[in-house]
């Protein structure tokens, strides 16, 4: 078998934890900030987990992190 080449977009967005989930960064920072509450702010600068069902199709973009 060939080794899986990596997705490096990808490896650069998500994070295996030591348990095997992966960590991902929250999308709506970035711009067009002025109408967003400050708590919502705050709670996106979080990282937040992929969730169960796209869990599979990440863990195949990024094999060997």
């Amino acid at each position: 078998m060939p080794k899986i080449k990596t997705n490096r977009g990808a490896a650069k967005r998500f994070k295996i934890t030591g348990s095997g989930k992966v960590v991902r960064n929250k999308a709506y920072a970035s711009h067009i900030l002025t109408k967003k509450t400050r708590k919502r702010k705050r709670n996106l600068r979080k990282a937040g987990l992929v969730d169960a069902t796209n869990k599979k199709s990440v863990t195949r973009l990024v094999p060997y992190l």
